[in-house]
């Protein structure tokens, strides 16, 4: 997994998708990024003994799906010091997420509020009573209209898990990829005119996880007390689609 930054406080790695950060409630058997490393660390492995590593824990979350930025704190007061941030009201993520659906604004928000779906665990809802405050801002970085996507910028103010992905669901614009919250696949063929597919074959979408990736970091670093970014790169997948979308579904030009 890379390593986008490191001091003798923090390491930010750049998290694949489909490994969950921490134990499934739903599958307690499924593997998770933090019981690996804590393993890891336990057996002495070699890149656990250069840094000195004795203990490691996540500042904040991401999906299982969600790719990016995560930030490790190798301390208790680098983690309480950066929990703290995270939770003020106060954006400190910036995700990109390919959505499916029209808007006509350059940026918009939603402050609905979240709560366990009563039925399904594991998974959110917009609840206007029982749930929790959220508020996520929006911005379209880019519009593809013929085939109605979209790819937006996505500053969560809090740190709900799966937020960035229910309140998009809230707004009519699913994340492509998403299955659990209503998200289509997106296929060459429903681009590129003239597709054919050989004989035999099954078409497979452009993206197989989520289209959602924790684009970059905004912290105050914990010891120093310094503005700090960090950033990570699209993961392939992502990268394809976006290349294809520009490709075959531009706006026509003026």
């Amino acid at each position: 997994m890379p390593v986008l930054w490191e001091d003798d406080v923090l390491l930010a790695l750049n998290k694949p998708a489909g490994l969950p950060v921490s134990p499934d409630r739903s599958d307690p058997a499924r593997p998770c990024l933090m019981k690996l490393l804590h393993r890891a660390i336990e057996r002495g492995v070699p890149w656990a003994k250069e840094r000195g590593l004795a203990w490691l824990m996540n500042t904040h979350r991401l999906d299982s799906d969600t790719t990016g930025v995560l930030l490790l704190a190798k301390n208790k007061p680098a983690l309480i010091a950066l929990a703290n941030q995270f939770g003020a009201a106060k954006p400190r993520i910036t995700c990109v997420a390919l959505v499916r659906g029209s808007q006509t604004g350059d940026t918009f928000a939603t402050d609905a509020r979240l709560a366990p779906h009563p039925l399904q665990t594991g998974v959110l809802r917009v609840d206007p009573k029982a749930g929790k405050t959220a508020r996520t801002e929006f911005t379209v970085r880019e519009r593809f209209p013929s085939a109605a996507c979209l790819l937006l910028e996505c500053r969560p103010f809090s740190s709900r898990a799966g937020q960035i992905r229910v309140h998009l669901r809230h707004l009519r614009l699913p994340i492509i990829g998403d299955p659990i919250y209503g998200g289509p696949p997106l296929l060459l063929s429903s681009l590129k005119p003239g597709y054919h597919l050989k004989p035999g074959h099954t078409e497979r979408p452009l993206i197989d996880s989520a289209a959602l990736h924790c684009e970059q970091l905004h912290i105050v670093h914990p010891v120093t007390g310094v503005q700090t970014k960090i950033t990570a790169p699209w993961p392939k997948h992502l990268l394809v689609a976006v290349k294809y979308l520009r490709r075959y579904s531009q706006p026509p030009a003026r």
